[in-house]
């Protein structure tokens, strides 16, 4: 019989950081085809709009964060290069939010086909405990990175949807890449995901139970 506890159980190894990293690749992808489709053509120009890792990884944000955080913590985020985006190519008013929000849009839908594809599988009596444990960490992972890229921080998406709906919100960005203001930024992200993740998690479960 098929129990979530043994597939919480399992849901370690090197499966996780697998799906850590291209489910990020993903959120960037989605970030460059959502400028592409509005008329700006910088990330395609760049390359960026591929699933060819090598092209999204980031050392620091997308191989130590996620290592850290997972054998440490267990939990799952990261990030991958920026992709880059000209403003003032998009033509849309609120073009530039839907440009940030494309990532988490991007991780949710993930994190919901997975789930439909888990609860339907259980429902017929099908799901084993691997495809469960894959199932539970496609869907963890991808919940995880929409969550912590919410969060209004800057530079994270949260805030740079917050930025596109109201233009004049302006933060400095000097200040936000600036290495002492990014550790206090990634900190603080880190401090409100650990505060709200578990309940977040409580949901997840609960719906797919």
């Amino acid at each position: 019989m098929f129990h979530m506890n043994d597939v919480l159980a399992l849901s370690s190894g090197i499966f996780p950081i697998i799906i850590v990293v291209f489910s990020i690749i993903l959120h960037e992808v989605a970030h460059g085809y959502a400028a592409y489709i509005q008329g700006d053509e910088t990330a395609y120009r760049a390359g960026r709009l591929t699933l060819n890792p090598l092209a999204h990884i980031d050392v620091m944000g997308s191989v130590i964060v996620p290592l850290l955080a997972f054998f440490t913590a267990g939990t799952f985020f990261g990030w991958a290069k920026p992709v880059p985006y000209n403003i003032h190519n998009i033509r849309s008013r609120f073009g530039e939010a839907f440009v940030a929000a494309a990532g988490v849009l991007t991780n949710i839908f993930l994190a919901l086909i997975t789930g439909i594809i888990f609860k339907v599988l259980v429902s017929q009596g099908l799901l084993t405990i691997p495809l469960g444990q894959a199932l539970f960490t496609i869907i963890i992972v991808n919940v995880s990175l929409a969550f912590f890229n919410l969060i209004p921080v800057p530079p994270f998406d949260g805030m740079s949807i917050l930025q596109g709906l109201f233009p004049r919100l302006h933060i400095n960005s000097q200040l936000v890449y600036s290495p002492l203001y990014l550790i206090a930024a990634i900190l603080l992200a880190s401090v409100l995901y650990g505060m709200f993740m578990p309940y977040v998690f409580g949901v997840v479960q609960s719906i797919l139970l």
